[in-house]
C-alpha cells in the first residue's frame, strides 16, 4: 500500500552501524560514507514518490538511526 507525505528525514550518525539497508531501500535519499561506512543523508526532504522507500529504510535500519521528523497525510 502506498503512503504519501514524508516531509523530513533525520539521521543519527552516532547510532548508525553501517548496515547499508537504507542505501538499498532509498539510494536517492541515503548513501554511505566511504571513510567510515556510516549513513549520509543526501536529501532530508525526499520527494513524495520516495516516501515508501524512506519508510522501508526506517523499518529496516537495525540501529534505529533514521527518523521521520514530520509527515503529512495518512
Amino acid at each position: 500500500m502506498s503512503q504519501v507525505g514524508v516531509v523530513r528525514v533525520a539521521v543519527d550518525r552516532g547510532s548508525c552501524c553501517g548496515s547499508g539497508n537504507c542505501v538499498v531501500a532509498a539510494p536517492e535519499v541515503f548513501d554511505q560514507d566511504d571513510t567510515d561506512g556510516l549513513v549520509l543523508l543526501l536529501r532530508p526532504d525526499p520527494p513524495p514518490e520516495a516516501a515508501d522507500r524512506v519508510r522501508r529504510a526506517v523499518e529496516t535500519c537495525p540501529a534505529g538511526a533514521i527518523h521521520l521528523t514530520s509527515t503529512t497525510g495518512p
